[in-house]
């Protein structure tokens, strides 16, 4: 059974729909836009007829930046660093992945995502190292980490209504229009003509 850590971002979405995994797992680690990442990830989930399942556990006391609507730390480069989020997040959703029965837990990377350690190829293959060494031999695995959204999007034929779901803000609940998250989704839609 192969499970997915689904943001309900265009990233993980796009990879939903291109590799049709068994489970989605959304984690409401604290972030300020939680609600809204919720309903989309749950949304993609029926829309893609996969089981969703939710974690929720207040992590907000650890994270920086605009996902806490804190100040930046000096040691990430952009304003939405959060000092080991993909690790922790990767941690918790394979938890629940092991639960479940899956044997390998997907994760929306893209080309690109390397500004951190934590979105890079040699992240994910330590992740996987660590993760699968221990009881379950769980695999992590990023299918899409050499690809560009652009390319993933557009090589899975993902459909705009989907896209249309995604949720991308790192600052609030609706769209700010004005960080990191929401600049990305939109530079994509423009090339795309999405919407």
């Amino acid at each position: 059974m192969i499970g997915i850590l689904l943001s309900g971002g265009m990233d993980s979405t796009a990879l939903a729909y291109s590799e049709q995994p068994d489970i989605g797992i959304f984690i409401d680690y604290g972030q300020i836009p939680a609600k809204a990442e919720r309903n989309s990830a749950r949304r993609i989930c029926a829309d893609l007829n996969i089981e969703f399942y939710e974690i929720s556990v207040d992590c907000s006391a650890l994270g920086t930046g605009d996902l806490v609507g804190t100040s930046s730390s000096e040691i990430g480069r952009f304003s939405d660093w959060w000092p080991y989020r993909n690790q922790l997040l990767i941690t918790m959703a394979a938890m629940k992945a092991i639960k479940l029965g899956c044997n390998e837990l997907m994760i929306g990377l893209v080309a690109g995502d390397d500004e951190y350690r934590d979105g890079s190829e040699e992240f994910i293959r330590l992740m996987n190292q660590l993760v699968s060494y221990q009881e379950g031999e769980l695999t992590i695995s990023a299918p899409a980490i050499s690809r560009s959204i652009h390319e993933l999007i557009t090589r899975g034929n993902v459909p705009d209504h989907l896209l249309a779901k995604t949720y991308s803000c790192h600052k609030a609940n609706l769209p700010c229009f004005s960080c990191r998250g929401c600049g990305k989704q939109q530079a994509v839609f423009d090339k795309l003509k999405v919407l």
